[in-house]
């Protein structure tokens, strides 16, 4: 394992060395290839539920309260 983060060392160091320009090259292109944008997307999930998991919990019932007096006034529209 310690041979892949050395490896992600050295890219992220020359991704950091890029132009802001060449930087935007280089994650366009990261996104246009369906691989590694399926990559990006799944990291990004982990990220999000490993900061949800920190957060403490509420009862079910106080979000639905909240949750109907954030849309109270708004068109809903049903599909």
């Amino acid at each position: 394992m310690e041979a892949v983060k050395a490896k992600g060392d050295v890219f992220l160091t020359a991704l950091k060395a890029l132009t802001k320009k060449e930087k935007e090259g280089v994650l366009w292109s990261i996104i246009c290839d369906r691989n590694l944008r399926q990559m990006l997307e799944n990291l990004s999930d982990r990220l999000v539920i490993a900061e949800e998991r920190e957060k403490t919990s509420r009862p079910l019932r106080d979000y639905v309260r909240e949750r109907e007096k954030r849309t109270r006034g708004r068109t809903v529209k049903v599909y």
